[in-house]
């Protein structure tokens, strides 16, 4: 070998070497860099989370009820408790697109058999919710902040109880349940299977029901919302990759759920133990009077949210005798695009709900402090919200069939086509319904519970049934969508003629 090609040689080592080292030198300065970069996160997280639980103020609004002007006030809380509660249902829906789409009709049609569980929990979780917030909101009015807590917590001891005794019962016996839900022997494996794994996560759905309602009473719509929000976006992850790239069907959509509910669940402990403002957990007395005194709070409680859980167990009445309607008529195929009406349902409650909601503890407090006029601007400002809304749902609805209808199915399906001709007629429920929630909430929050739980009977059950049964005899197959406008509009007449009577005999009066 020439000196020359060992000089070249020895050249393109030391060359070789100093990329090398200059590669090393880089990396290791992107590597001290990126911890720097996580370092500071972390630094900043911390400081975050010190400065939360010295003020435990959370973006909380500071919502003065009694005097702040009820205009900007409603929006503060109805707008992060329209977004919070569009999430919240999407914990349905996206079960139902991603099974739709991943599985087939069968799998569509056996979540839907299914999801009358999941609404009785949400019912209960809302009954307890509305309950232990309006008798809170009343106490909170008084200056009575102990007895709020107090109620409070019997509200979470006394629901989870419940809950537990339902889901004991769901483990035990699930095909029992699920053939008394209407499933048929093809559907019974997967909707088995769905109801087991969505079992865990039915006591943190609870929970996030119940704290809802709370937090917001709290002055925290903000991080309410952020719940929802939070959960949903896990759920919607999971699905995905529960239900394609792991292929576990229904349950790995279950599962999904059951761990999305789990994280809102911690979010709102979270919440009461660490950041809350005036309502927080109360140790109750282990003695016969405490006792005593929880199932007094508790009767009082369930009978002023019973309308709310009789909404939630009207849609489930809704589901069954719908599916029994379709399923006789059209058979599955009917009953899967029927299943699409039956997602959407939850979200059009959702919109309707976050209008009651808002209006409701600033209904509340003012009734417990006697500020009648600030009660009457309210209800005004949460019928106009509720119109708005209803009539946005259904033109969108209106315009959107087809897309909708594509999301949950093939084009190929025949479902798809008779859920396309069927989602127009049911879209003409919302404006009624979402009316319908307002006025019951705004009952419920005056604590006229009766007047609510009828009102809630007349729409979901008494109207409901008799306008599936005829209806379709009448009109046919399009029967079978407009039963449920139907039966909105009816006691939409029902509410306004009893309505437009009491405000002529009060004018009459004074």
């Amino acid at each position: 070998m020439s000196m020359y090609s060992y000089r070249k040689i020895r050249q393109n080592l030391t060359a070789g070497k100093s990329d090398v080292l200059k590669s090393t030198i880089r990396h290791r300065k992107n590597t001290l860099s990126a911890l720097g970069r996580i370092s500071k996160f972390a630094t900043s997280i911390s400081m975050t989370y010190q400065q939360m639980k010295k003020d435990r103020n959370l973006n909380r609004d500071r919502l003065d009820f009694a005097n702040d002007n009820i205009g900007p006030m409603f929006r503060s809380l109805f707008f992060p408790t329209l977004v919070g509660m569009i999430f919240n249902s999407a914990l349905t829906v996206i079960d139902g697109i991603f099974v739709g789409r991943g599985v087939g009709t069968e799998g569509i049609a056996a979540v839907n058999i299914v999801a009358p569980v999941f609404m009785v929990i949400t019912g209960i979780g809302l009954m307890f919710g509305i309950g232990a917030s309006v008798i809170a909101s009343i106490r909170l009015s008084e200056n009575k902040v102990k007895a709020a807590r107090i109620i409070m917590t019997q509200a979470f001891i006394v629901g989870l109880l419940l809950v537990g005794v339902i889901g004991l019962g769901s483990f035990v016996c699930p095909r029992s349940i699920v053939q008394a839900l209407g499933c048929s022997p093809l559907l019974e494996v997967n909707a088995v299977s769905y109801l087991l794994w969505l079992l865990p996560g039915l006591f943190f759905l609870f929970v996030e029901c119940v704290g809802m309602m709370l937090i917001r009473l709290d002055g925290a719509p903000k991080y309410a919302m952020t719940i929802q929000i939070v959960a949903a976006v896990v759920n919607i992850v999971l699905d995905w990759y529960m239900v394609f790239p792991l292929g576990w069907g229904v349950t790995g959509a279950a599962l999904a759920t059951s761990i999305a509910c789990a994280v809102g669940g911690v979010m709102v402990f979270a919440y009461f133990f660490r950041f809350a403002y005036k309502l927080r957990f109360y140790p109750l007395k282990r003695t016969l009077t405490s006792l005593l005194l929880t199932l007094r709070n508790t009767g009082y409680m369930v009978r002023i949210g019973f309308a709310t859980f009789l909404t939630e167990l009207a849609m489930s009445v809704m589901m069954l005798t719908g599916n029994y309607m379709f399923i006789s008529m059209l058979g599955e195929e009917g009953v899967a695009a029927f299943a699409i009406a039956c997602y959407l349902f939850p979200v059009v409650f959702s919109i309707s709900n976050a209008v009651a909601q808002s209006a409701q503890p600033i209904i509340s407090f003012n009734y417990g402090a006697h500020l009648h006029h600030r009660v009457s601007r309210t209800l005004r400002i949460s019928v106009l919200t509720a119109v708005i809304c209803g009539v946005s749902v259904t033109v969108g609805l209106w315009a959107g069939a087809a897309q909708v209808a594509r999301l949950f199915l093939s084009p190929q399906e025949n479902a798809y086509g008779l859920a396309v001709n069927g989602l127009p007629l049911f879209a003409l429920c919302a404006v009624f319904f979402a009316i319908n929630i307002a006025f019951i909430g705004y009952y419920q929050s005056i604590e006229k519970a009766m007047v609510s739980t009828v009102y809630t009977l007349l729409r979901g059950i008494l109207f409901l049934v008799p306008c599936f049964v005829l209806l379709p005899r009448t009109f046919g197959v399009p029967g079978l969508w407009l039963a449920i406008p139907a039966a909105e509009l009816l006691t939409c007449a029902v509410i306004y003629i009893r309505y437009v009577r009491q405000k002529i005999i009060s004018v009459t009066k004074y």
